[in-house]
């Protein structure tokens, strides 16, 4: 029995599993369908009968960047979170590692619990090379004069990142976007939020340069929403993607594992300014 392959919109592929066991399949196969669609979910496979063995999966994948909780982040409402990545608030669109010494190639995503329909939760994604091409001249231009200045202080790190707009991707070389999405309506509801600065432009091209920005990276030709199943694994391209989370209902049985798998040979963050 082989999984079935069919389109997911408006980018990425759905691998159907049919009770395959997820370690029996290929994953240099799996690899070169991220590298081409940058965003799969492998759907109806048996997988993992806990985090050690979703962290020796994604061994498979390649070097797994070890975090000072270790291999796999669980992604769970915690009660009374110091940070909004624990709560049950939005995440703005961003990439992961920006704030880390080295940045993963691919993230791995397994739902151990799944919210309930109407209970929100999805993982967004945009894809930022599409947006990129779909982008006129202008708007391109405008882009491509800023450069994004990122703090963040959190339990795992105290970094800070300078990097534009428009950036290239490290092992391809087509542009790609990097970007932490400022909140549209501030940061007043968010635990430990970063500090974010955008330079290059005028305070009137600014407004204009976030809202074309938004428009096009929240565009449904870009832009994917997952809703979660329980089992199911998505593997993201994070050199050209940005992702984030939407709302969720507190308490609502929403747990992910994370795992990030470095590329090869390893990134080491080139737009880093500092780091503890």
């Amino acid at each position: 029995m082989k999984p079935e392959i069919r389109p997911s919109k408006p980018f990425g592929i759905i691998v159907e599993g049919k009770g395959i066991n997820i370690h029996e399949v290929d994953v240099t196969w799996l690899r070169e369908l991220v590298w081409n669609e940058r965003l799969i979910v492998l759907r109806g496979f048996r997988t993992f009968t806990g985090a050690e063995d979703f962290a020796n999966y994604c061994e498979k994948w390649g070097e797994v960047s070890v975090w000072p909780f270790g291999k796999v982040l669980e992604l769970v409402e915690r009660n009374n979170p110091e940070d909004h990545i624990f709560d049950n608030n939005y995440v703005p669109l961003h990439w992961d590692g920006m704030y880390r010494q080295q940045v993963p190639e691919f993230q791995l995503f397994h739902c151990v619990r799944a919210p309930k329909s109407g209970q929100g939760g999805r993982t967004t994604f945009s894809n930022t090379v599409n947006a990129l091409e779909n982008a006129d001249s202008n708007t391109r231009q405008l882009w491509e004069k800023v450069t994004g200045h990122y703090q963040r202080k959190m339990e795992f790190y105290d970094s800070k990142t300078v990097s534009p707009i428009v950036d290239t991707h490290p092992l391809r070389g087509h542009s790609v976007i990097r970007y932490n999405e400022p909140p549209a309506k501030g940061f007043g509801d968010f635990i430990n939020p970063p500090t974010l600065d955008f330079t290059g432009v005028s305070s009137d091209e600014a407004a204009e340069f976030h809202q074309t920005l938004r428009d096009a990276l929240y565009a449904p030709e870009n832009y994917y929403a997952h809703e979660w199943q329980e089992g199911d694994i998505v593997v993201a391209d994070n050199f050209s993607l940005l992702h984030g989370r939407e709302e969720f209902e507190t308490k609502a049985p929403r747990h992910l594992r994370r795992v990030h798998v470095l590329s090869n040979p390893p990134l080491n963050n080139p737009r880093l300014v500092s780091h503890k």
